[in-house]
C-alpha cells in the first residue's frame, strides 16, 4: 500500500469533489483520490494498488492506523475538538507521559478504545483480556494507565508535505526494452525495469547525491500487443512434452518470427510505435524536458537489442536481397556468354537501371509533398545492449571488420552518440561487438566493469587495452623448438611482432615458410605459434631459417614492433576510438556451468551495472559539477 502523506497530513476529514489525480512516486504512478486507488502512468497493469490514507500514527514507528479506525478517531476528534489549535511540533513533547492526567474524553472501538487527555495528548488502548489484566496489575503499582499500556497517537505525519517534497528533475530517460520470452511471462519487463530502476536509486544516493537531475527508467513492453500467427503455432504442436514445447513457443519462437518476412515488420513496428508513444507522454507531462536538453538512452536485453538496432539504422532484409542482386549481375559480367544471352542481360540491365529512375522519381514527389516523420522522435544518446546476439546477427548479414576503429562501421553516431555491449563472461547468448570494427580485437580482453564496491576506480576511458592470454604458450610445440624460440634481445622484438600483429604483405611473406596457425593481431591476421591458436610442431619445422630468417624478412617490411609490457598492456597503433564491449567480472566461487543457466537473466539487479549505466548517462552532467567546483576555488 502507498503511504501517500499528502492526503493526510492534518487536513481533516474534507471529501475532495472532482480532484484531479495526484502523481506519485516521481510520476509513474498516478492516485485517483476518490477512489483511493494507484495506476501506473506509463504502462498497463490490470491490478490498481489500494492507497491507504493516513491520518492517525503510532507514535515511534509513525505507521498508519488502520483507516477504517482512523475515520472513527478522525471523526470523533473534529466533534469533540472542532477548532482548537493543534501541537504545532513533536520534538520535545512527542513522549512525555500523562502522569496524574484524567481522560477528558473516551471512544469505544471493536477490539480498543481510545483516550483523549487533551487535545493533542491521545491514547489507544488495546480491550484483550490479558491487556486488561496487565494494566490493572500495573496500576496497582502505581503505574498510570497511559504509561503502563498506552499506545500515543498523532494526529498527522510526523512531516508535513510540502511543494518542495518532491524528486529531482528528470534530465535523462532510459527506455528498457525486453528479449524473447514476454508472451511467456507477461509483465516480466515491469518487474525487471523495477529491480533496476531500485538498484539504480542506491547507486545514486551514495554516488551522483551532489547532482541535482535524475535518471527515469520506462519499461517498454511491445511483445503483449502483437497478434503475429494468432493461435496456428499452437495448433499445430504436439501434445508430448506439451510444458516444454509451450514455453519454447513464447519464448524462442520470438527469433523464428523476427527472421519471418511475414512477421518480422509487425515485430519492429510494434516496438517502434511504443518507443515514440511513451516519449510523447513522458514529454507531454514533462514539458521542460525537451526544453531544458533532457537526453534519451535505451537499454535493450537479447532480441530487443537486434530490433531496436533495425530500428534506428532503418535495416530492412530487402536492402540486402538487392545487394546480393547487384553481386550477381557482377559475376554474370565477368563470364563468358553467347551473343544473344549478352544481348538479352543488356536489356535486362537498360529495364532495372529505368525501373530505378522510376522508383527515385516516385520517392522524391511524395517527399516533396509529405514530410517523412522519424522513424524514433528523439536522438539515442547512449544504446546499452545486455546479453546480446546483435554481432551474430550483424555478422550474417556480411558485416566484416573495417580498417577505421570509428562506431560508425556498425552504429553512425549521427543516429546514436554511443554504442556499449554489456555482458557476461557466460552467458551463452551474448557475442562481441568490436572484433566486427577492428578484427585484432578479438585478442583484446572486453574491459572489466568495475565492482559497484571498488574504491577510487580508474575512469573507463583511461583503461588499457590488454591482449587474451599474452604469456600463453603452446603445449604441443616440442622442448628443442621451445628453447629455440626463448627470448634474448635480438628475437624477443620479432617475437612481440608476430604475437600482436603483422601486416597483410608480411602475412604473405610469412606464409612462404609454412605458419600454419592465424592469430589476432594489431595489423589483422599473423600466422604465429605465439598466437591464440598453437601450431603442430611439423608446420613449424619447415621454415628454413628459423625464428632468424623470419627476423629478417620482418624488417625488410619496416613495420616497428609494437610497444609491449609483460603485463599484456600495449600501445595499439590502430585502436578503436572507444570501447564497446565491457564484460561483468565472476565471482569467486561461480559455477560457470551454472552461471551458463542463470547468467542471461541476470543483469537487472546487478549493482555493478547500474553503476555502469548511469557513470556513463551522467558523465556530463558529473564534468560540469567537477569544473564549477574548480571555478569556484
Amino acid at each position: 500500500e502507498l503511504a501517500f502523506r499528502a492526503l493526510g497530513s492534518g487536513g481533516g476529514a474534507r471529501e475532495p469533489a472532482a480532484v484531479e489525480p495526484v502523481c506519485v512516486r516521481s510520476g509513474l504512478y498516478e492516485v485517483d483520490v476518490a477512489s483511493a486507488e494507484s495506476y501506473p502512468v506509463y504502462w498497463n497493469q490490470t491490478e490498481k494498488i489500494p492507497v491507504m490514507r493516513g491520518q492517525w500514527f503510532i507514535d515511534g514507528t509513525w505507521q498508519p492506523l488502520e483507516e477504517e479506525e482512523s475515520n472513527l478517531i478522525e471523526q470523533e476528534h473534529l466533534n469533540r475538538f472542532k477548532g482548537q489549535q493543534l501541537q504545532e511540533s513533536f520534538d520535545m513533547e512527542i513522549s512525555k507521559p500523562v502522569d496524574g492526567k484524567e481522560a477528558i474524553h473516551s471512544l469505544k472501538l471493536s477490539r480498543n478504545h481510545v483516550d483523549w487527555h487533551s487535545v493533542d495528548e491521545v491514547y489507544l488502548y488495546s480491550d484483550a483480556t490479558t491487556s486488561k489484566i496487565a494494566r490493572t496489575v500495573t496500576q496497582k503499582l502505581g503505574f498510570s494507565k497511559a504509561s503502563s499500556s498506552g499506545t500515543r497517537l498523532h494526529r498527522g505525519y510526523v512531516e508535513e508535505a510540502t511543494l518542495e517534497d518532491k524528486p529531482p528533475q528528470t534530465s535523462h530517460i532510459v527506455f528498457v526494452v525486453h528479449g524473447i520470452g514476454q508472451k511467456m511471462d507477461q509483465g516480466r519487463i515491469i518487474k525487471n525495469t523495477a529491480m533496476m530502476r531500485d538498484t539504480a536509486r542506491k547507486v545514486e544516493e551514495k554516488y551522483f547525491s551532489n547532482l541535482a537531475t535524475h535518471v527515469e527508467f520506462l519499461p517498454v513492453e511491445w511483445r503483449s500487443k502483437l497478434t503475429l500467427d494468432g493461435d496456428t503455432v499452437d495448433s499445430i504442436t504436439p501434445d508430448k512434452v506439451r510444458g516444454l514445447r509451450d514455453m519454447l513457443n513464447s519464448s524462442a519462437m520470438d527469433i523464428m518470427y523476427y527472421t519471418s518476412p511475414l512477421y518480422r515488420d509487425e515485430l519492429v513496428k510494434g516496438l517502434q510505435q511504443e518507443l515514440n508513444r511513451l516519449y510523447s507522454l513522458f514529454c507531454s507531462r514533462n514539458p521542460e524536458f525537451e526544453e531544458k536538453g533532457g537526453k534519451v538512452s535505451i537499454v535493450s536485453h537479447s532480441l530487443g537489442c537486434v530490433i531496436t538496432y533495425d530500428i534506428m539504422t532503418g535495416w530492412n532484409p530487402v536492402r540486402l536481397y538487392e545487394q546480393l542482386l547487384q553481386k550477381e549481375e557482377e559475376e554474370l559480367e565477368e563470364r563468358w556468354m553467347s551473343y544473344e544471352e549478352q544481348r538479352l542481360l543488356e536489356e535486362l540491365y537498360i529495364t532495372k537501371q529505368r525501373l530505378r529512375e522510376i522508383e527515385e522519381r516516385l520517392h522524391e514527389l511524395k517527399a516533396s509533398t509529405i514530410s517523412k516523420p522519424p522513424v524514433l522522435k528523439f536522438k539515442v544518446e547512449n544504446f546499452f545492449c545486455m546479453g546480446s546476439p546483435l554481432a551474430v546477427f550483424l555478422a550474417l548479414r556480411g558485416i566484416r571488420p573495417g580498417t577505421s576503429g570509428s562506431q560508425d562501421h556498425i552504429l553512425p553516431r549521427t543516429i546514436c552518440n554511443r554504442l556499449l555491449n554489456i555482458f557476461h563472461p557466460t552467458d551463452p547468448v551474448a557475442y562481441r561487438l568490436e572484433p566486427l570494427i577492428l578484427k585484432h580485437y578479438s585478442n583484446i580482453s572486453p574491459v572489466q566493469i568495475h565492482w559497484y564496491n571498488t574504491a577510487n576506480p580508474l575512469p573507463y576511458e583511461h583503461m588499457k587495452p590488454s591482449f587474451l592470454n599474452p604469456s600463453k604458450e603452446p603445449t604441443s610445440a616440442p622442448d628443442t623448438e621451445s628453447a629455440s624460440a626463448a627470448p634474448s634481445p635480438t628475437t624477443s622484438p620479432v617475437m612481440v611482432r608476430r604475437h600482436y600483429g603483422e601486416s597483410i604483405t608480411n602475412i604473405g611473406k610469412a606464409s612462404i615458410l609454412g605458419a600454419a596457425s592465424i592469430g589476432k593481431g594489431l595489423g589483422g591476421m599473423l600466422f604465429s605459434r605465439f598466437g591464440r591458436s598453437s601450431a603442430t610442431p611439423q608446420t613449424m619445422e619447415t621454415g628454413k631459417d628459423g625464428p632468424e630468417g623470419d627476423e629478417k624478412k620482418a624488417t625488410t617490411v619496416g613495420t616497428p614492433p609494437l610497444p609491449h609490457s609483460s603485463s599484456g598492456f600495449l600501445e595499439p597503433t590502430v585502436e578503436l576510438e572507444h570501447r564497446i564491449d565491457f564484460e561483468l567480472r565472476e565471482g569467486l566461487v561461480e559455477s560457470r556451468y551454472w552461471s551458463a543457466v542463470t547468467s542471461h537473466t541476470a543483469y537487472w539487479s546487478s549493482l555493478d551495472i547500474a553503476l555502469f549505466l548511469l557513470t556513463f548517462m551522467y558523465k556530463q552532467d558529473q564534468e560540469e559539477t567537477d569544473k564549477s567546483n574548480l571555478d569556484t576555488i
